[in-house]
């Protein structure tokens, strides 16, 4: 058995509170959906803006293999924007429950919404769209209405019908009765349209497809409205290895695929999200990290490699021998019995004291323990931030890297923007570093209150995590950068 996967990142994903995506945002996260190996890529809404006309006909003549999809009303505005921009289907849904069709179409009966399901339905074929038809918040409606009016949407033409779960309100177990039913009903292939507002979107989603459901409506990293939508990496990864569902999805690049999305919508992903949080793969407890270095099994229920990702170890106040001689060992160091022990003795004190132990500050106390003195080779010797109520935020910085001085300015957002940015420039003849994630909490109270700045940097393959304490927050950011940058280059 194989499920088909529409994914909705650049439609309801986008629909997140703060999510804007420009044109050129949106073709790359619909390149990266195909290179994913999504079967329909709904694109978004064409009618709703000119840029979002101009981002799915970008996205429609781009040559992907995926399916381009418009989400449309049952309005003949919405399929005339649709298809004079290129999308291969539509996703027309009309008000199913009694709240939404009093609430968009005031004074119209439920015949009145099948009559015009009807004729839009025909009215997009004739415009040669591919037509998914569906009813909207069709679990807080009629249950018999909504056989009618899928039955009526498959007679007039649709080539798929969707049952939604719009606010999230079903249980698994009636998920799948309703697929079950609705595939009595109907022969087009059926599909679920899942919200999470309870936390059951997942397994809605899954429960759906144990009923019959052909395909299911998914987003990157669970993005969507309110509480989101069903999470992709947790539907796929949950069908393939715990049911035995296959999907086209290319796996490998489910990580990568999520980071990007993360990065161009700025809504972060929390640590232990399922599959692509950022401990999902992460282990510090001694117990734990000791056995997974024997055999990952043991605590790992799929290999990271598996989604594009590796396995991480960091030390902490629950950290064991384990840990710290793997990091060791990844650090080309060797140590006696009694340094190990005194390495382990600081690390579970700086933890103690409720502070992140940082990459930085292993490798320091290594470093002490062992006596090793080493020259850092990138060194902050000025650093000047211009920022105000109507001045583009600029920075200059010198650096000395490796013995050789270098002066580079930046731009940004904010002074703490332009400064990094200027520290990038400055070293992007070593190495081109990317600023994973970023930080800060404030130590103590006022307006001279120190703040704790960590950012994570990433190299290649390799990431580190570096903080800087300073009353200063722009400071406290560049001192974090520098030490990321000590452990990189």
């Amino acid at each position: 058995m194989s499920v088909i996967i529409l994914d909705t990142t650049l439609r309801d994903g986008e629909q997140t509170p703060g999510v804007s995506l420009s044109v050129e945002q949106k073709l790359m996260i619909a390149e990266a959906l195909d290179n994913l190996g999504v079967d329909i890529i709904e694109a978004g809404t064409a009618i709703a803006s000119e840029g979002e006309f101009k981002a799915i006909k970008a996205i429609s003549e781009a040559g992907l293999k995926a399916e381009i999809c418009s989400f449309g009303r049952i309005k003949k505005e919405d399929i005339d924007a649709a298809a004079d921009a290129g999308a291969d289907s539509i996703f027309m849904v009309a008000p199913s429950s009694d709240i939404h069709i009093k609430s968009k179409f005031p004074g119209k009966t439920r015949e009145d919404i099948i009559q015009m399901s009807i004729e839009m339905v025909e009215y997009a074929k004739e415009r040669g769209l591919i037509v998914e038809f569906g009813g909207e918040d069709a679990s807080r409606a009629d249950f018999e209405f909504i056989k009618k009016l899928l039955k009526a949407g498959e007679e007039a033409g649709a080539d798929r019908l969707t049952f939604t779960d719009t606010v999230g309100v079903l249980t698994p177990e009636r998920a799948k009765e309703i697929m079950s039913e609705l595939k009595k009903v109907v022969k087009l292939p059926v599909a679920f349209h899942g919200h999470d507002d309870f936390g059951l979107a997942t397994a809605n989603t899954i429960y759906a497809v144990k009923g019959g459901a052909d395909e299911i409506h998914c987003c990157i990293n669970g993005l969507g409205e309110r509480a989101g939508n069903a999470a992709l990496e947790e539907v796929v990864m949950a069908l393939e290895y715990l049911y035995g569902i296959k999907t086209k999805i290319n796996k490998k690049a489910i990580y990568p695929t999520s980071k990007l999305v993360e990065k161009l919508t700025r809504v972060v992903v929390p640590p232990n999200k399922p599959i692509v949080g950022e401990n999902a793969f992460t282990h510090e407890s001694g117990i734990h990290t000791s056995a997974v270095l024997r055999d990952a099994k043991t605590y790992e229920p799929i290999s990271p490699e598996v989604i594009g990702r590796t396995r991480s170890i960091i030390l902490g106040k629950h950290a064991g021998k384990a840990s710290v001689e793997a990091i060791m060992k990844e650090l080309g160091y060797k140590a006696t019995k009694e340094q190990m022990q005194e390495i382990l003795k600081r690390v579970k004190e700086i933890g103690d004291k409720g502070k992140r132990v940082t990459d930085a500050d292993v490798k320091a106390i290594i470093e002490t323990v062992l006596q090793i003195k080493r020259e850092r080779k990138v060194e902050l010797l000025d650093l000047n931030v211009v920022s105000g109520a109507n001045i583009m935020p600029t920075a200059s910085v010198k650096l000395k890297i490796n013995g050789k001085e270098y002066v580079e300015a930046g731009v940004g957002v904010g002074p703490v923007d332009a400064a990094i940015n200027a520290i990038k420039r400055a070293v992007k003849e070593y190495a081109d570093i990317e600023l994973v994630s970023y930080h800060v909490d404030a130590i103590t109270g006022g307006t001279d209150a120190l703040v704790d700045v960590i950012v994570q940097l990433k190299r290649g393959d390799k990431i580190v995590t570096s903080r800087g304490a300073r009353t200063d927050i722009i400071m406290a950011s560049v001192e974090a950068f520098v030490e990321g940058l000590n452990m990189l280059l």
